[in-house]
């Protein structure tokens, strides 16, 4: 049985087919599974930290000081990060940091530049 999306309205997990729709038993809301974006159809969804969805491609910025992991280096608050993809998992976006390189970091820590 193949994964369906959540639902885009209050974010439920249990969702269901009815022909061509997807509908939610929790709010009633219900939508046509052939119009959902490709990250949509997989379920992946990748928020920011202000709560804006993350493409590949996006550019955004740290929204707070982390220090990395096994050096000496703290990523301040501002430094520009180029997203190349997202992945499922605890890490969920593959990017690269200025000044640092290829790096896997949590969508919570970054905000979307528009």
């Amino acid at each position: 049985m193949s994964q369906l999306p959540d639902c885009p309205a209050c974010g439920s997990t249990y969702t269901y087919q009815d022909q061509h729709l997807l509908v939610c038993p929790e709010c009633a809301h219900e939508w046509d599974a052939a119009n959902l974006s490709p990250e949509e159809q997989d379920g992946l969804t990748v928020l920011d930290a202000n709560g804006n969805r993350l493409q590949d491609g996006d550019r955004a910025t740290m929204a707070k000081d982390i220090k990395v992991k096994g050096s000496s280096l703290v990523l301040k608050v501002g430094t520009k990060v180029k997203i190349n993809r997202l992945v499922d998992g605890d890490h969920n976006i593959d990017c690269k940091v200025d000044g640092v390189g290829a790096m896997m970091l949590k969508s919570e820590l970054v905000k979307k530049v528009q």
